[in-house]
C-alpha cells in the first residue's frame, strides 16, 4: 500500500508538471502571436508614414545613348526609392515627356518632388516655374539637389524661388522692351521687318513667267522649290518698266 501511494503521488507531480509545462507553451505562442501582431501593426504604421511624405525623383538626359545612372544615384542617396523614380530620355525642347507626364499625375499632397538639376525639370526659367506653380498648386514641396538652395518645403528655398520668379519677369519685359526698341530704330532707317519681297526681275520671278503655261504647275513647284500658290503670285507679278 505504501509503495501504491508512491507511485499515485509520482504520478500526479508528473501530470502537474506536464500540465504546467502546457500551459507555458501555450502562453509562448499567445505571447509570440502578440509580438507578430505588434510587429505587423508598426511596420504598416512605418509604412503609411513613409508614404505620406514621399520623396519623388525624376530624371531626364536628352539622347537615348545617354546614362541615367548618374541622376538615379543621386536621387536614391538623397533619400527616394526606387520604385519612385520616374525618368525620361528626350531633349528638354520636346513637350512629350512621358515619364515627367506620369510622375506629375501621381504626386499627392505632402510629397516632394526631386531632382539632380534644375534644368532636368525645364530648360526655361519660364517653364520651370511654370511646372512649381503646379506643384504648389497639389501641395507638392520641390527640391534640387545640384542648387541646394532650392528647396520649397523651406522658407529659404520658398525665397529664393521668388526671386528666380522675379528676375524671370524682368527678363521678359527686358526683352520685350528691347524688340520695340529695336523695330522702332529700323523704322526710322526705313526697314521693314519679315521677309524681303522678291522683284520681278528676281530669276525665280522670270522663270515662272517664261514656263507658266507650257509647264505643268507641279513641274514648276518641283524645279523652282516653291509653292502653287507661289507660282501664281509671281506669275500675275507686274514687270517694272
Amino acid at each position: 500500500m505504501f509503495i501504491k501511494r508512491i507511485h499515485d503521488i509520482e504520478f500526479t507531480f508528473f501530470h502537474l508538471i506536464l500540465v504546467k509545462t502546457d500551459e507555458v507553451r501555450m502562453s509562448s505562442k499567445i505571447i509570440e502571436l502578440f509580438r507578430k501582431k505588434e510587429e505587423s501593426v508598426q511596420e504598416n504604421f512605418q509604412e503609411r508614414e513613409i508614404e505620406k511624405d514621399r520623396l519623388i525623383g525624376y530624371a531626364r538626359v536628352s539622347k537615348k545613348e545617354q546614362n541615367l545612372s548618374l541622376q538615379i544615384e543621386e536621387l536614391l542617396k538623397a533619400g527616394c526609392m526606387r520604385h519612385n523614380i520616374y525618368s525620361d530620355k528626350t531633349c528638354g525642347a520636346h513637350n512629350e515627356k512621358p515619364g515627367l507626364d506620369e510622375c506629375l499625375k501621381n504626386l499627392k499632397s505632402g510629397d516632394t518632388l526631386v531632382v539632380y538639376r534644375l534644368d532636368r525639370l525645364g530648360r526655361t526659367t519660364t517653364t520651370l516655374l511654370s511646372l512649381v506653380n503646379q506643384l504648389k498648386e497639389k501641395g507638392v514641396h520641390f527640391k534640387s539637389l545640384k542648387e541646394g538652395i532650392i528647396d520649397t518645403s523651406s522658407a529659404t528655398g520658398e525665397l529664393v524661388l521668388n526671386v528666380f520668379a522675379t528676375l524671370a519677369n524682368f527678363e521678359r519685359k527686358l526683352l520685350v522692351e528691347r524688340t520695340l526698341i529695336g523695330l522702332e530704330a529700323a523704322r526710322k532707317k526705313g526697314r521693314v521687318g519679315g521677309r524681303k519681297k522678291r522683284l520681278p526681275t528676281d530669276p525665280k520671278v522670270i522663270a515662272v513667267k517664261e514656263m507658266f503655261g507650257k509647264v505643268p504647275i507641279k513641274d514648276i513647284c518641283a524645279s523652282l522649290n516653291i509653292r502653287r500658290t507661289t507660282v501664281y503670285k509671281y506669275f500675275n507679278m507686274r514687270t517694272l518698266v
